[in-house]
Order: structure tokens, then sequence, then C-alpha cells
């Protein structure tokens, strides 16, 4: 690891956004996912969340290649259920969805914390999304087609929160909790490392300021 690298690495997890998520209806062809996951790098979420349509669909690191390791995804058992954690956790969550009560995506405070619903590419948000997102947003069409691709949508909505976001000053400090911090960029500079001692209950060691591990872990090496 070089001090170049972990500087990068820092330097990124300074502009996550732990109040800005995305929660995926379904959304599971890996062209949509892995697209979506590279906007939410792009933009500085720091974690998505998912209801998949099966088990057999349900990791998403099968499908989404390397986005996957900058953006981890939660994944949840119901639509209900994540929603309510959400909402639990203070996020207002906002359907992609053209219906009666949709309003321009650009009329929503997106510096508010947000968790912005899509739905999978054919199907849309589902009837359960719908009636329990707590407001509805559409991307004005003046062509024929009447809807984007879900990645798409997701970036044009994404981008605009980002624009406030960083009008607001929130790219200019950290927003992450110093532990939080420090616990992801040792995940992201040492993957595998981290992986073994959550294996072993082992607790991550500390970095040195090139990003190596100080000192020797115990029992054997993952």
């Amino acid at each position: 690891m070089s001090s170049t690298r972990i500087a990068r690495l820092r330097a990124v997890l300074e502009r996550r956004q732990p109040d800005l998520t995305v929660l995926m209806d379904n959304v599971h062809k890996p062209h949509n996912l892995s697209a979506v996951l590279r906007t939410c790098d792009a933009v500085g979420v720091l974690e998505a969340h998912a209801v998949w349509p099966s088990e057999r669909v349900r990791a998403p690191h099968h499908t989404a290649g390397g986005s996957a390791r900058w953006v981890p995804v939660r994944s949840h058992a119901d639509l209900p259920g994540a929603i309510g954690t959400l909402a639990g956790a203070g996020h207002t969550v906002i359907a992609a969805h053209l219906g009666p009560g949709a309003v321009d995506y650009r009329e929503v405070d997106y510096t508010r914390p947000t968790a912005l619903l899509l739905g999978a590419e054919l199907d849309g948000v589902s009837a359960t999304g719908r009636e329990l997102a707590h407001r509805h947003v559409v991307i004005p069409m003046h062509g024929q087609v009447e809807s984007l691709n879900v990645s798409v949508a997701a970036a044009v909505i994404l981008f605009e929160a980002e624009r406030q976001r960083s009008s607001a000053g929130f790219y200019a400090t950290p927003r992450l909790e110093p532990e939080t911090l420090e616990k992801t960029l040792f995940e992201w500079a040492h993957p595998r490392v981290a992986e073994w001692c959550v294996r072993h209950g082992v607790s991550y060691p500390p970095l040195d300021e090139d990003g190596d591990i100080l000192g020797p872990l115990p029992g054997p090496r993952p």
C-alpha cells in the first residue's frame, strides 16, 4: 500500500454521504445493478440497499463487479422491512415513479436524509413500494418514450442530489463518524485481512501512515 493510494482512499471516504442512499426494488439485471452502484460511488453513497426477487440473485457481488466493493449492498427480506429500516433512521423514501402526485425530481430537497427507491426495468417500483414511499418523483420526458432505463434514471436523480449537496458544502468536510471512516478505510485497503478478522472475531489492527498493517495478527495469516 503506497501513501498516495491510502491518501486517495481516505479522500474518497471523507466525501461519503451516510444519509444518501438507494433502495433497489427487485433490480437484478447485472448491467443495471452495476451501473446503479457505479453512480452511487460517483456521488458518494456509502451503502446501498436492495430487496431481491429470489435467493438466486441475492448476492450482488456476483453481478456488480468491482462496484460492490466500494458501495456494499445491504439485502433486506422484504420491501416493508427495508423501508421501515430506512425511515426509522430518518430517511425520506422517494420513489422514482410516474403517477398521481409525483413531482419534478428537481423540486425535492436532497440535502435531507434521502433514500431513492428504484424499480426493476419493466415493472418499475412495485405497488408496495409506491404505497409506502413518502414521495414520488418524475423525470420530465419530451419524447415518445415514457421512461428511462433504471440506471439512467438513478444517475439523473442522484446527480441532482450531488449538485444540491455540493452547493450546501456537504462534500467539503467529512460526514462519516471517525470510527466508521477508519473501519471502512481498513476494509478498502485490506479486504482479505478484514474478512479474515471478521471471520475470526479479531479487531482490525492499526495502520501506519502508508496504510500498512502495524504488528502481526494473532493466529495464521489470511
